[in-house]
């Protein structure tokens, strides 16, 4: 009889073991999976596709413009980074001013002695306010990361050198094709909780947002207006999601779930309606560096990005030029 309830309670014990294990990894699948940035090194390698930009390599999608700038093997060279939808802009500009062999990038990656770099917007900033980088292209800085960059006493000089569309993206099957900026905001604050509120199907609207301190998300913060947002839903992933981006990253990287921009006031963002200024939500991107860089080669490099070869090459890429 003692050894019967012995066995009762431990088959007791390892069944209540069990229930807790499983509902661990159901709220793990469900939930902390998606909330983790759990991507490899090399799938973010892949995702921003370093190598199909990569400057003089074979094959390589990097610009190259006729240069009255040409920096030479003896120069000391600006040393760039920024923004992963920005990396074919600064990725370009090498490979048109710069010698062949000043970008260094090996079992994928960026040297430390390589004149590009690739940190994001979220490190890039601070690289540029430490005096690791000399210049960044990104969109505007953050709150806090204007507050670091005086925290170690760098005041922060932007020259706008372009323009870009900022877009909201939903599933290609999704029959919303566009929606006002009230909607928009609606969304992100929590009023429009189904896309039938919208024209849309039956479901729950997921709203996706970015890392604090990446481009996309200080864009979005703007244009909420100072409303906070939704960091999303309980069973969201059972909806249709909405997220933003920009235009240039969304055309540009593949992606393996098709997804489409949506129309904003009645306007799709083209790249002739951002050019043309119709399209609304148009906003400026950066050549970013330190006012005290007194470095000849970053100025001549500033003002040649501003020069008519410049601003084609920003074009060339699928940019707006800034003038």
């Amino acid at each position: 009889m003692d050894r019967m309830k012995k066995s009762t309670a431990i088959a007791m014990i390892v069944l209540i073991a069990a229930i807790f294990i499983s509902f661990d990894v159901s709220i793990y699948v469900l939930f902390t999976r998606r909330a983790v940035d759990d991507m490899t090194v090399e799938e973010r390698k892949a995702a921003i596709s370093l190598e199909d930009y990569l400057p003089f390599a074979e094959g390589t999608r990097a610009v190259t413009v006729e240069s009255s700038l040409r920096f030479s093997d003896v120069d000391k060279l600006p040393v760039l980074d920024g923004a992963s939808a920005l990396y074919p802009v600064y990725a370009s500009v090498a490979a048109s001013v710069y010698p062949e062999g000043s970008v260094i990038f090996e079992d994928g990656a960026f040297s430390e002695e390589s004149a590009v770099q690739f940190r994001n917007t979220l490190r890039a900033y601070s690289a540029v306010a430490d005096g690791d980088v000399d210049i960044a292209f990104c969109a505007a800085p953050s709150k806090e990361q204007r507050a670091y960059a005086a925290s170690v006493g760098a005041e922060l000089e932007l020259l706008p050198i372009g323009r870009e569309g900022f877009v909201f993206i939903v599933n290609e099957n999704n029959p919303v094709n566009g929606l006002t900026s009230e909607q928009l905001r609606g969304i992100y604050t929590g009023k429009y909780k189904n896309w039938s509120e919208l024209g849309g199907p039956d479901r729950m609207i997921d709203p996706k947002t970015r890392l604090a301190g990446s481009g996309s998300q200080t864009v979005m913060e703007h244009f909420m207006n100072g409303e906070p947002m939704i960091t999303g839903r309980m069973f969201g992933f059972l909806g249709a999601s909405v997220g933003y981006s920009f235009r240039f990253y969304v055309e540009a990287v593949p992606r393996e779930m098709s997804v489409k921009m949506l129309a904003v006031d009645g306007v799709f963002p083209s790249a002739g309606n951002i050019k043309n200024g119709t399209y609304p939500l148009v906003t400026e991107f950066y050549a970013v560096c330190r006012s005290d860089n007194d470095d000849e080669n970053v100025r001549r490099l500033l003002d040649w990005l501003l020069s008519d070869e410049g601003q084609g090459l920003i074009e060339a890429v699928g940019y707006a030029r800034i003038k």
